[in-house]
């Protein structure tokens, strides 16, 4: 009745209010919030996609397996009998929370849950679409946008799911939406400076991780990062973070690159590919452009500029509506290592303008 309403909506809105505190403090190294993987585990927060046929039909598929990285998290999704692709139209995540907790903050496995929608995917002709980023003898691997991918067998049967998670306004992402609609994050608000003429073009920071499956690649954090006005091309700023002329900026990337994914019965490694996790912070330390998404290593034909790297070179790229990546690298014979010899980013002057108030 009424009360049981009233109960259940009140321990909903105390239960968003305790998870949300629980972010207030913030890591001055990522610019995140220090309590994020704690704050998951307490909400008893799970993620959830539903594969809708075409037919209206729905596949529900609780998480198979999480983890936690330094700056995101990679949850997967496999299991038996998962409907055809080609019967697919779409593939929708949620964040599920248990409407009530226990004493001890455990959640009641048969109590009701709380669905928040996160993002939605159309998967029509996917394997025409979408960008097929690696593949091994078992496995293909299809980027349908962002940090969602797909692993199919034989181009039309579903292997795996797997999303990468940035940190950065998940927890509101995934407790403050509805199961139709999803958590609208407040626009920019210009903070603006008439004293420094230059403002918006200097002061950023980044932090990059490089990793697959508890595997660290690469983790490192590039302070005062800036842009030159006359860099202001092609509505982006470029910042470069690793130089190709400076040999001392240049880095290893640590072990054998490769992306881990796993079903019931298998498992397996698609070299070339990782998970990259970017978390740009600009002078008032705030996140002005994160995200995680696997990438994937290109072989190129062009030698090595530098007379002290001797082996192939590859490339990577990352654009979305905020910016690009661009990535250099080269194999080592030697030392059995890949090095980073060039690292830039490039950040769109519209979110930069809306940003700071400017008109670059």
């Amino acid at each position: 009745g009424y009360w049981k309403k009233e109960y259940i909506l009140k321990k909903i809105a105390s239960g968003k209010a305790g998870i949300i505190h629980l972010l207030k403090s913030v890591n001055t190294y990522t610019g995140l919030p220090v309590e994020t993987k704690n704050a998951i585990k307490m909400s008893g927060l799970r993620w959830i996609i539903i594969l809708k046929e075409r037919s209206g039909k729905e596949h529900v598929l609780d998480q198979a397996e999480i983890s936690f990285n330094e700056t995101s998290i990679t949850v997967f999704w496999y299991g038996i009998n998962l409907p055809h692709l080609g019967n697919l139209s779409s593939l929708r995540l949620y964040g599920v929370t248990p409407v009530l907790l226990g004493e001890d903050k455990t959640c009641f496995k048969n109590g009701p849950w709380r669905r928040s929608l996160i993002s939605e995917y159309h998967l029509a002709n996917l394997t025409q679409n979408a960008d097929m980023i690696g593949c091994d003898g078992l496995v293909e691997l299809y980027r349908v946008e962002q940090g969602v991918l797909l692993g199919l067998w034989n181009k039309n049967e579903i292997a795996f799911v797997m999303a990468c998670l940035h940190y950065h306004q998940l927890i509101e992402r995934s407790i403050l939406g509805s199961s139709a609609v999803m958590h609208t994050v407040a626009p920019d608000k210009a903070v603006l400076d008439d004293i420094d003429p230059e403002y918006g073009l200097h002061g950023y920071q980044l932090h990059i991780d490089m990793h697959s499956k508890g595997n660290a690649y690469m983790c490192g954090t590039f302070r005062s990062l800036f842009c030159r006005r006359d860099y202001v091309r092609n509505g982006y700023l470029r910042l470069t973070v690793i130089s190709y002329k400076n040999n001392s900026q240049h880095l290893p990337l640590v072990g054998k690159l490769g992306l881990s994914w796993k079903t019931d019965a298998l498992e397996g490694i698609v070299q070339n590919c990782f998970i990259m996790d970017v978390t740009v912070l600009e002078e008032s330390q705030k996140p002005f452009w994160c995200f995680s998404a696997p990438v994937n290593m290109v072989a190129t034909s062009k030698a090595p500029d530098l007379y002290k790297y001797f082996g192939p070179s590859y490339y990577l790229n990352y654009v979305d509506s905020v910016g690009k990546v661009h990535v250099e690298m080269v194999w080592m014979e030697e030392t059995q290592e890949y090095y980073i010899t060039n690292l830039v980013l490039y950040l769109s002057t519209q979110k930069v303008n809306s940003w700071f108030g400017r008109n670059y």
